[in-house]
């Protein structure tokens, strides 16, 4: 079941068409958005998933959403949730009809896939793929929106099914230097002993909403954390290897390029009981 709320507040058929044809988060991905894990009622990380929709928004040179509002859309779907225990929540913003008009907003509540409830439980495999751009192109050329959460996904989306199409899972973009980046929906973190290690959000990649909340539980738990560059090399050399996301939580990557990669035991136990203890 999906359950399905306008920007105004008022609840709407999923099952209906709402958007109008003209749209330019159809016709070009004009537009941003954002997934949240919702658990028991409970959406994660909704404060930093508004902050950074406000981000998005504003490298695009959308509107300002009305954070008033999105909560208000939030607490709606919220209410009418009657599926399983965990929902991704959709959050999507467009910058409305091409004729002109206000842009359009939703929230879009659904079951979590089957498939990424067993990666979370069996690991995923994953294979490198070269994203086509430099890091220090970032700062040069803000026009490529590199960090936005647009709508624009279709390369994101060739990449999974690239990675699926050679036996993978997952996918892990790497820059023309050589430089790990970002997984097309997920953030890179790597374990050595008892310091977590992930890319930085100037290299053109997203910032990780779930990446940093298990930064938060990691640190106070008396792990370090490092937001420096990282190369593959140092992907294949850690103790593990894993990709964070809303839905994803904290997924193992047990392969990488068809070489099986290092299992410490009960790690992959320990970094979700670090980020469940954030909630």
């Amino acid at each position: 079941m999906h359950v399905l709320a306008m920007l105004d507040g008022t609840l709407a058929d999923p099952e209906a068409a709402h958007i109008r044809v003209d749209d330019l988060g159809l016709l070009r991905g004009d537009g941003v958005f954002e997934t949240i894990l919702v658990v028991d009622g409970k959406p994660r990380e909704l404060g930093p998933h508004l902050d950074r929709m406000a981000r998005s928004a504003a490298m695009l040179e959308l509107p300002e959403p009305d954070r008033a509002a999105w909560q208000r859309c939030v607490d709606v779907v919220l209410g009418a949730w009657q599926g399983g225990a965990e929902m991704a929540l959709r959050l999507i913003y467009t910058r409305g009809p091409e004729s002109g008009g206000p842009p359009t907003g939703f929230a879009l509540g659904g079951p979590i896939r089957a498939k990424v409830l067993r990666n979370r439980e069996s690991g995923v495999a994953a294979v490198t793929l070269d994203r086509g751009f430099h890091p220090d192109i970032v700062a040069a050329a803000p026009w490529l929106l590199l960090g936005a959460k647009s709508l624009s996904y279709a390369v994101n989306m060739a990449a999974m099914r690239y990675a699926e199409a050679n036996g993978a899972q997952e996918a892990i973009f790497v820059g023309s230097d050589g430089s790990v980046l970002e997984g097309p929906t997920a953030t890179v973190v790597i374990a050595d002993g008892n310091t977590l290690r992930t890319t930085p959000p100037t290299s053109g990649i997203l910032p990780g909403t779930t990446q940093a909340a298990l930064f938060r539980a990691a640190e106070k738990a008396g792990w370090s954390t490092k937001v420096e560059p990282l190369r593959v090399a140092d992907l294949r050399a850690a103790d593990g290897l894993f990709m964070a996301s809303s839905v994803r939580k904290i997924t193992r990557v047990h392969t990488l390029d068809g070489a099986a990669l290092a299992d410490v035991p009960d790690l992959h136990a320990e970094l979700n009981r670090l980020y469940e203890s954030e909630y």
